[in-house]
Order: C-alpha cells, then structure tokens, then sequence
C-alpha cells in the first residue's frame, strides 16, 4: 500500500500530469487561449438610435472576461467609439468589467454565470455561488453526450471521484473557456476526493489502471500542450509590444477624413462651378473613470459654402449648404472642447468650453438624419434637424439631459460666445448667449418640444446667421447682401441687436427597422430692438432606410420650407419683400464600401430660393467620400 501511495503522490507532483488534469476539467481552454478578446462595436445604424447622447448600455461579463482582459489589454485602456456618432464606448478596470455606452439607460445581463466556487469575497467583490449540487451521474449533464471526445475521462471524474459539478441549469459548457475560478474550484474539490481515498483503504481506490489511462491521455495531448505553450508565449509577446507601443493608457483617437465632388445648376447657380471639398475631424476621447468623457476635436478643412457666394438672386442665402461646409485654407483649430459626466443615474452633465451648439447634447428628434456635421447621414444641414438648434452663435457653456421616467428625457444648456470676454456687456451672462429647455417622450415613437431662448447684440462681427446658416438672407435678417434686390437692403439689420423666442415640435416614428419616419415645425419670433419684429417658419418631413441593400447602407429623402422670413413689422412701416417659403428636397444613398469607407452619391432641389418664385430653381448634385478610423 505505501508504495502504491507513494506512486500515486509523485504522480500529482508531476507538472505535466497536473496539466493533464486541467484538461480533464475542460476540453475547451486550449481553443479560448487562442482567441484574442474580440473588440466590442457599436453600430449606429442598428438598434441604438444614432441621435441618442445619453443611453447607457451595460453588459456585465462573467469572471473569466477579467482575467483574459487584464491579460490581453492594459487594465485602464478604455476602448472609445466615435464621437461623432454621439456614442462612446471603454473598457475600464472596473470591477463589473463592463462596456458603458453614452446613450439611454439599459441593461443586459450576460447568462454566464461565476465560478463554481463557495468563495464570497475576491478583491473586495461579492461573488455569488450559484453551482447546483455535486452531479453524481454524468447523464445530468444535458449537453454531455456519449459521442463526445472527453465522455468517458467526464464519467469517471462524476460518477467514481464525485468532484465535478456542473451549472444551475444542468449544463456542463464544456465547450467554454475555463476560468481561473472555476479551474480552482474544480481542483479543490478533485484534490479533497483524493485526499480523502488515500486517507484509508476502499474498494474504490485509485487503481494503475487510472494511472495509466492520465498517462495515455497526456500523450495523446503532448502536441497540444506543446502547442499551447508557444501560443501563450506568442500572446505575452503581442501584450509586451502593445504595452510599449499604445497612444494612451485613456485616450482613444478616432477620426474622420471627408471627400466630396459637388456643383449646382440652374438660375445664377449656372456660374458654380465644380468644386472638389475636403475636410478632416480627429477626436481625441479620454475617460478618466469609465463613465465619463472628455472630447478634445481638432477639425480643417477647405470646403468654402457652394452657392453662397454666387450672387445676383442667390446672394446671402445659406440654402443648401452641405453639412460639412464653413472651413476654408485647411487650417487647424480646436472644434469641440468639451468634458461629459454622469450625475447620479439619471443625469448627465456637460461642460462646453469652445465652439458649443445645442444639437451637440440634446436629442433632436431625426434618427439616421442627424449626423451632427459629419459625413455618415444626411447631405444637407437643413435635413440633419429642426434650425432652431443652431439658434445663437459657437460658444461655451453648460448642459444637463435628465431622465427622470422611462422614456422621458429633459435637455436643458446654456451657450454664450462672450463667455470668455471679460468687458462690460459681455461675459457668460451679459453678452450673448442662447438657451435650451426641451422635453422628449417615447421610443419607436417620439415626440419632442423644444423651447429656445436667444439674444445677439455683436452681430457687426460676422455676417447674421440667426438660424445657423440653412435659410434664406431675409431668415437670417441679413438683407443688405440683397443689395437693390429688395427695399429693405437700406434697413441696417446687422447692428440690431435681436432677442428671439423659438418654438419646436419634433416627431419620428419607426414603422420597421428598416422604414423611420420623421418630420417637425419650427417658428422663431425675433425682435429687432429699435427696428420691429420679425416671425420665421420653418417645417419639413423625410423617410429613411437604414440597412437598403446590406447592412450599414443608408438611403433617405427630405423635404419642406427652409426658414424663411414671413412677417415683417418694422417701426417705419417698410416691409416690402417677397416672402414665399423656401422649399428644399434632398435625397441620397450612402454605400459602405467596408468598415471604414462610404460613398454617398447625393441631390437637392431648391424651389424658391432666397423665398421668391421668381427666383430659378437651383439643383446640386455631390458625391461624398467618407473614411473613418
């Protein structure tokens, strides 16, 4: 008997019999090994409403996704998905190992559970121990079958050792990777077994037989031990050259790179001539704790407005101005600067220091539309949204979204662009600014109201664009680039300073997940201290098709009255114009290429342009590139 014993210990002192019995305990680690941990994507265009900015999607991962992640991946390397998009995703050393998205509030809880064990504390976290009762017949497990190659080493681990236990719901996942919880559980308890049959002497001790059946088993696997030996020491290599190579331990760089041939025809529109546009977007996104945001957007560009500058019957008006238009001489500015951070769980705060608009934070109401500047959705800026949201010029600020109830959400900000002017009049409260209030209800159909609060007393400073540059001269109340084209270009708009209260009413629907419709009304009452008062209207509607002819295409049409200036009560009774709404359609197809590359061929119509139909219609055609990292 001693030398029975003594056999069967130098056995277990054996590495690579000890090996052996870790691949008795699972058949799958040396296939888990393998694989690198798959990168987590996001895509906008599927169940994530893609105007969304503040959803929070968590999926808790089991165990074993931490000990693959602290070795595959630096602990804090937060994985970020582009901002542009309005969604981010990181992988932070949390102790949920989870993947926040900053969008709206959901949870989905993995079905992998923790590790068999009877532990409850591991480095300060709770783990539950959900393992069923010691299986005593194999034929408890209800995915172990007799043609499985391990069947037989299972058994005799079951029903002879009794130190094998399986999943609450009788299942043995052996096709799983093993994690170093359920790797310890399982020895321990093979060991106990061991330990307690060497303690005396039975009918069921362990005979040569067992022995030489571990020794014929790792043979039989010797290649593949060997095999896994070299794969570890190739991923140790891969992590070392990570770890000594990666941009930042926090921040993630994604960027953005626009090409777009364009032109337009018809009226004065015939002297455009075909332009090639560029324009380039590198977001830097740093987390700090795995929640929170800070974006630092660098953005140049040569994309000059296309009919702006045609004159004649198209003077002043900002029609049909594309969504990546303004920058001009490809020079490199800081676009966005802003620092995003939960409040609780159900608020989130923004800090806004550089270039701030509304639709930066709140939902606009116009999924697969809203594209927020960028080249992935729609081709106009009239089309991306309701104009009121870019009522008030780039400035710095605050925000909250609040989502008190489900399916309610609460925008309110507040942008100046005096913000950082210390003289008298100006500053963050005496100078500029434009405010937000807005209350959004529902899912597959939502309805959202928006009340916006305006003042400009610099307008001398730039030409006015009361509406962010998508309607008419008149609209954006800057008429003397009409020159003798009305009787109002001798009124001196520009020097007024305007106070403005503008009204919204926002509505999508999702028929399917491939038909959304959308559609709102804006209205703008604006004074003109010590001229009068003006009203603009502004409505449209569209359909878009997301995922038309494979997954991540996206075809859409557009169409209403870009804002256009209705009434006019000016204080010496002059308020000779044309006022005839200014109608626009657009429509277009984005191809994905790949991952990485579409192609958007793209038209618009404008009828009435510069709100007169005396005016020439006027047609764009472009075909925009996009590339993005």
């Amino acid at each position: 008997m001693n030398r029975s014993k003594n056999l069967w210990l130098s056995v277990l002192k054996s590495p690579t019999l000890f090996v052996g019995a870790t691949l008795l305990i699972s058949s799958s680690a040396v296939a888990a090994t393998e694989e690198a941990l798959p990168e987590e994507t996001i895509s906008q265009e599927s169940a994530v409403n893609p105007t969304t900015t503040v959803e929070t999607l968590t999926v808790e991962a089991a165990p074993d996704l931490t000990s693959i992640t602290q070795s595959v991946l630096p602990s804090d390397l937060p994985l970020v998905a582009d901002a542009s998009t309005g969604h981010t995703v990181d992988i932070s050393n949390s102790a949920s190992d989870s993947v926040t998205i900053f969008g709206d509030e959901e949870t989905a809880q993995d079905d992998l559970m923790g590790p068999v064990t009877g532990v409850s504390q591991l480095n300060g976290n709770t783990v539950e121990d959900d393992s069923m009762e010691q299986v005593t017949n194999v034929s408890q497990l209800r995915d172990v079958s007799p043609g499985d190659w391990a069947y037989e080493a299972l058994r005799s681990l079951v029903e002879r050792y009794g130190c094998i236990a399986g999943y609450p719901n009788a299942t043995f996942r052996g096709n799983r990777a093993l994690t170093r919880y359920e790797f310890a559980a399982g020895l321990n308890s093979c060991l106990n077994q061991i330990e307690r049959l060497l303690g005396g002497v039975t009918g069921d001790f362990i005979t040569r037989e067992d022995l030489e059946s571990l020794q014929r088993l790792i043979q039989e696997f010797e290649t593949e031990l060997a095999t896994l030996g070299a794969r570890v020491d190739n991923l140790e290599g891969r992590v070392a050259f990570l770890e000594d190579h990666q941009f930042s331990t926090t921040t993630k760089l994604k960027g953005e790179v626009i090409f777009a041939l364009a032109d337009a025809f018809g009226g004065d529109a015939d002297d455009v001539q075909t332009v090639f546009h560029n324009r380039t977007r590198l977001n830097f996104l740093t987390s700090f704790t795995g929640k929170d945001m800070l974006q630092t957007r660098l953005q140049a560009g040569d994309a000059p407005t296309l009919i702006t500058g045609a004159g004649g019957e198209l003077a002043g008006t900002q029609e049909g101005r594309f969504t990546y238009d303004g920058p001009s001489g490809n020079d490199v500015i800081i676009d966005i600067l802003r620092y995003r951070f939960p409040l609780g769980d159900k608020v989130t705060v923004q800090l806004l220091a550089n270039r701030a608009l509304h639709h930066y934070y709140a939902d606009t109401v116009n999924p697969f539309f809203e594209g927020r500047a960028g080249g992935s959705n729609a081709i106009t800026r009239f089309a991306e949204r309701n104009p009121i949201y870019r009522i008030g010029p780039f400035g710095a600020g605050a925000a909250l979204a609040i989502k008190p109830i489900k399916d309610v959400r609460i925008d309110l900000g507040y942008i100046s662009n005096t913000a950082s002017n210390p003289q008298e009049g100006q500053g963050l409260f005496n100078g500029n600014f434009s405010a937000i209030a807005q209350l959004v209800y529902g899912s597959d159909f939502k309805v959202g109201f928006t009340y916006i609060r305006g003042y400009e007393d610099n307008a001398n400073t730039r030409p006015r664009l009361i509406l962010g540059g998508t309607g008419t001269a008149l609209a954006n109340l800057n008429p003397a680039a009409l020159g003798n084209a009305t009787s109002l270009d001798s009124v001196d708009f520009n020097s007024a300073k305007v106070e403005s209260n503008s009204f919204g009413v926002q509505t999508s629907l999702r028929l399917t997940p491939n038909i959304v419709l959308n559609g709102w009304a804006g209205y703008t009452d604006a004074e003109l201290i010590g001229l009068g008062d003006a009203e603009i209207w502004n409505f449209a509607a569209g359909i878009a098709f997301p995922d038309l002819g494979k997954k991540g295409n996206l075809a859409g049409i557009f169409g209403g009255a870009a804002p256009t200036l209705r009434g006019l009560d000016l204080d010496d009774g002059n308020s000779n114009f044309d006022n005839d709404f200014a109608y626009q359609v657009s429509a277009f197809y984005k191809y994905k290429v790949n991952n990485n590359i579409s192609v958007t061929p793209g038209v618009v119509w404008l009828l009435n342009p510069n709100q007169s139909s005396d005016n020439d219609d006027v047609v764009i055609g472009t075909l925009r590139t996009t590339f993005t990292f």
